[in-house]
This record gives structure tokens, C-alpha cells and sequence, in this order.
């Protein structure tokens, strides 16, 4: 059936008051009827019928009018819902803009990190390149106006959109530094953040020299944009500069992927020849990436570094660098996101699109990396000898030297570092995978083979397991938490009723010490069900909403009597 037939059938969906909500999904169907899997002859238009009930019923039933276009929208996201995939999503046509800009790492503005302190917007840093910097904005300035619009209090999203406009245009930023105010007019441009960095900031450039005697470049990829393989090339291609490259840490560690393209153009200068990686999907055919000489650099060792964090185009960089044998990989397993997704508009939706997923990655091993329920290997391991895991405290640690080194604002953020001393360096980043990249990477220049700088590495339900016993763990504290509320919320209606409500309850005095007691569980015969050591001071705090209560005799006086 063709268009002609979906016109007729609008006509008479029109005629049922059922409005024009399901009209574009039956035309984007292309009118074809399937029955392909559903156990029974059903065509596309038997498909809606049920729908179209609830439409017509709702319409003439419903104790307010409802909002078609809510209506329509929230029918979407139910279908989207259910396919349990992350990544499918709808977009509706109010958010398209913001949308587009975060699939193009693209925007028009001043180009400046910014965050709120204060009620007042305040700049992180200006960023590599952009109108904020040529202007002079600098680090740490307050912003109090923006066109004369004062903005205490205003968020962060409110401040960005009065600060974003159309190329060309100029925004004036009033701020305040060190007791001065200034006005900085700005004439605002795209921007388009710099996906490459280094260890270290020197006069306001990246330094991607990490190892000054063997020539170790470190290269850190936040994300797969637009052109960040030319910006690896040139990055490279400066380290060079005093020499050629004896090896490489290519960091990708919360890097959550991007353009596949640009992931394939990265491993294409490293690899001469081979698999890279290929897609396959229901409805397309596959496609095979593989390398070419032209192009491809000297045979330097790498060391790649992952972590949880690493998704999507990193997993399939990382992965065909392994796999190929041309790097080694450090750290921690990659997130599992090996999906690609397609754009696709809705013809008669106003404007508004679905993101959908199409096919899957797979390894040059033919693996997919993609992380499936019930499954226990996914995404990319590190290789064997190369597993090194980091704890919250120095996770902490090393993105506060991080951050530091990202300020741009003419100052040398390590003073007292001696940058041509890799030990001294390396204490100062306070990174043990980065540092156990460039161990792996310098005993490799030093020897000629790859030894291990981690550990041994988790298996595969050995990883499923402790995430299990994570996942279990976080689920505990929600129910807490949600007792805890539950708790709260009848404190308050209690009390804006005008009764007293006791919010916290005292359950024994606040300088008795408790860790290393034992708390007793008695049932009500009298039967100790199970004796619990008490291993920490907060123990209190766990009990003020539980089930318990403080009985008559049993508060502890002074004494300990």
C-alpha cells in the first residue's frame, strides 16, 4: 500500500476524533504490512489500532482535554523505553539545537569553561584559541553582568544562553578581578574545544614530552570530535621536534568516544595493515575499516590507558590496537558501549528525531565490545601483567593536578618541578596507571620486550561478580536512603499539622564509644537470633530510621549503669 493509502486512512482516523498523533508513525512504516515475528497475521494499521481506542476514549472521556502532543511524545518514549537500549532515544523538538550542538562539538559562543561559586558565574578558563582568551578574560574572573544583565543567582544554563548567539555578534562580560571591574567586549565565533592535550601547560601550550632521555610522548584524547585525529598528528609531530618519537602513552581514560571515523583515521597511523574494526547491523550490510601504509608512523611501542570510563570509539581504538599487537593496554576494563546509532527524522514530527541504534562494533577478533545483559566479558581488558586499578583517594588526587594544569593564565601551575625529570614528574601527577604506562612503555625502549608494571588482571565473571556485590551494596543504601525520606516526609506532615516531631531520635549518649561492641538480635521469645560486631562509629546513624526504638530501662546512664 502507498502514500495514497495513508491518506485514506488519515481521513478516517480524522473522522474517529482520534486526532493526527499517530499519522507520521504510520507513514514513516512506508505503509508496507509485515507479519514477520509477531506469531499471527497483523498488519502495521492493526498495529495502532489499540492505540487509536485509548486516543478516541481519552478524548471523549477524560475529565480535562488532553495535550496531543504530550500524548503523542510520551507513546514514543514508550516505545523507546522498551527496547532497554541506552542509547535509542527520542528527541523532541524543543531540545533539537542543544541536541545537534552535542552531537557536533560545536557551538557559537566566547568559549570559556565556567562554573557557578556564589550565586555568580565564575571562569574556570578561557579555552585554547577562543574569543574569551584573545579578549582577555583570565582565570578565576567573576562575572557580575552580561549585556548589562546583572546574574547573580541566575544557573549556569541561564548564564550560556545569554552568552551564545550568532557568529559575529558582540556580548559584553562585566567581571570583577582582584577588586577591579572590568568591562571585556566580546565578539562571539563557533567554538570548537580542542580534543587533545598533554602532561603539562608551559606558557599557556601543552607539553607532550613525558620522558625528555627516551623520547616518550603522552598524548591524552578527551573525546572523538571533529578532526582529533589531525590534532594527534600535529601533536606527535611536535614531540618530534627534538627527535623522533621513541614511544607513545595514548591516554583515553573517560574519554566517551565520538566519531567513529576519527577513531579509525587514529589507529590508521599506527597500523600499516589489518582489521581496525567492523559494523554490522539488521538492516544494513557490513562494513569493514582497515588500515593503510600511506601515512602510517614509525613502529614506536604504545601503551594504551583505559578504564571504566572509556566508551564507544576509545573501546574500538584501544581494541584494534590490541588486537593487531601494536599496543599494550593499562589500566582498568572499558565501559562496553559498542553501538552505533543513526539520526533520523521524523517526517511529520515538527522537527523532532529519533536517535536510533542501528548496528554494533566488533574487534578485528570479531568480538563485539558491547556490554549485553547476563553477559560477562565485554568491552576491552587490559593485557595480561597490565591491570592497575586506582582508589577514590587517588583518583582525587590526580584530577586535582588535572585541573590545574587545564587553568590557562600565564602561570607555571608546577613551579617547582623539574619537567625534564621523569621520576619527579610522574610523583608530581600523582597517577599510578599513567605511571604504569610509562614504566610498561620505557622498559620496552630499554629492553626491547613488554614487562608487566600491574597486576594479573580479573576475569571475566571474577569482574561480574564484584559488580554485583557494587551494584548490591548501592541498592542497600538507596532503600536507606528512601526509608530515611520516607521518614522525613512523615516528620513534616506531622509537623505542619501542628504536632511536635521528633525528626532524629538519640538512641545512647554521643561520646559513648561503640566500635568494637556487639549488637545482639532478639526475637521476641527471648531467642538471640545473631550477635553483629560493631566495626565502625555509625552505627547510630543507620538505626535512627529503622525499625527500632529505645526501650524503658535500656538507655545507658553515665555511669555505664
Amino acid at each position: 500500500m502507498g502514500l495514497m493509502g495513508m491518506t485514506g486512512l488519515r481521513g478516517v482516523v480524522r473522522s474517529a476524533a482520534a486526532g493526527v498523533a499517530l499519522v507520521g508513525a504510520l507513514a514513516v512504516l512506508g505503509g508496507t504490512a509485515r507479519a514477520e515475528g509477531r506469531g499471527e497475521a497483523e498488519s502495521d494499521y492493526e498495529f495502532f489500532d489499540a492505540l487509536i481506542d485509548v486516543k478516541v476514549l481519552l478524548e471523549a472521556h477524560y475529565v480535562e482535554d488532553p495535550d496531543d502532543a504530550a500524548l503523542r511524545d510520551a507513546a514514543i518514549r514508550g516505545w523507546v523505553v522498551v527496547l532497554l537500549d541506552l542509547f535509542t532515544t527520542f528527541v523532541r523538538a524543543r531540545v533539537r539545537g542543544e541536541f545537534e550542538m552535542s552531537l557536533g562539538w560545536r557551538y557559537v559562543g566566547i568559549g570559556a569553561q565556567v562554573t557557578q561559586r556564589d550565586g555568580w558565574l565564575v571562569i574556570v578558563t578561557p579555552l585554547e584559541g577562543s574569543p574569551a582568551l584573545r579578549s582577555g578574560v583570565m582565570a578565576g574572573d567573576r562575572v557580575t553582568e552580561i549585556d548589562g544583565e546583572g546574574i547573580f543567582g541566575k544557573s549556569t544554563d541561564e548564564c550560556i544562553e545569554l552568552l551564545q548567539g550568532e557568529p559575529g555578534t558582540t556580548v559584553v562580560i562585566t567581571v570583577e578581578r582582584a577588586g577591579e571591574t572590568i568591562e571585556i567586549p566580546i565578539e562571539r565565533a563557533r567554538i570548537q574545544t580542542l580534543a587533545v592535550k598533554g602532561f603539562h601547560r608551559a606558557s599557556d601550550e601543552w607539553q607532550y614530552v613525558i620522558d625528555p632521555a627516551r623520547r616518550i610522548a603522552y598524548v591524552r584524547l578527551t573525546q572523538f570530535t571533529p578532526g582529533c585525529a589531525d590534532e594527534v598528528r600535529a601533536a606527535l609531530e611536535g614531540a618530534m621536534e627534538e627527535g623522533s618519537v621513541g614511544g607513545l602513552v595514548l591516554d583515553l581514560r573517560w574519554n566517551p568516544g565520538g566519531l567513529l571515523s576519527e577513531a579509525g583515521a587514529i589507529a590508521d597511523l599506527f597500523l600499516e595493515s589489518g582489521v581496525i574494526v567492523s559494523t554490522r547491523g539488521r538492516s544494513v550490510p557490513e562494513e569493514v575499516r582497515e588500515a593503510r601504509s600511506a601515512g602510517t608512523l614509525a613502529p614506536f611501542p604504545i601503551a594504551v590507558l583505559v578504564n571504566g570510563g572509556s566508551a564507544s570509539a576509545s573501546e574500538v581504538l584501544a581494541g584494534a590496537l590490541q588486537d593487531n599487537g601494536r599496543a599494550v593496554v593499562v589500566g582498568t576494563r572499558t565501559f562496553g558501549k559498542g553501538s552505533v546509532q543513526s539520526v533520523r527524522p521524523l517526517p511529520r514530527g515538527g522537527g523532532a528525531q529519533l536517535k536510533v541504534t542501528e548496528q554494533r562494533y566488533y574487534l578485528p577478533s570479531g568480538r563485539s565490545i558491547h556490554r549485553l545483559p547476563g553477559e560477562s566479558v565485554w568491552g576491552v581488558d587490559p593485557d595480561e601483567g597490565f591491570w592497575v586499578e586506582m582508589t577514590n583517594e587517588q583518583t582525587r588526587a590526580m584530577l586535582e593536578v588535572r585541573r590545574a594544569e587545564e587553568i590557562i593564565d600565564g602561570r607555571d601551575q608546577g613551579s617547582g618541578v623539574d619537567w625534564r625529570d621523569t621520576d619527579v614528574v610522574l610523583g608530581y601527577l600523582s597517577d599510578p596507571q599513567l605511571e604504569a604506562a610509562v614504566r610498561a612503555v620505557q622498559g620496552r625502549v630499554d629492553t626491547g620486550r613488554w614487562t608487566a608494571t600491574g597486576e594479573a588482571g580479573i576475569a571475566g565473571n571474577e569482574l561480574a561478580a564484584e559488580e554485583l556485590a557494587r551494584l548490591r551494596l548501592t541498592r542497600e543504601r538507596v532503600l536507606r536512603e528512601l526509608t530515611r525520606l520516607d521518614a522525613r516526609l512523615d516528620s513534616l506532615e506531622t509537623a505542619s499539622a501542628g504536632a511536635d516531631a521528633e525528626v532524629l531520635r538519640d538512641l545512647w549518649p554521643d561520646d559513648a564509644v561503640i566500635e568494637g561492641g556487639r549488637v545482639e538480635v532478639v526475637d521476641a521469645e527471648g531467642r538471640v537470633l545473631r550477635t553483629l560486631r560493631i566495626t565502625g562509629p555509625d552505627l547510630e546513624r543507620w538505626l535512627i530510621d529503622a525499625d527500632v526504638e529505645v526501650g524503658d530501662g535500656d538507655v545507658v546512664d553515665e555511669d555505664g549503669e
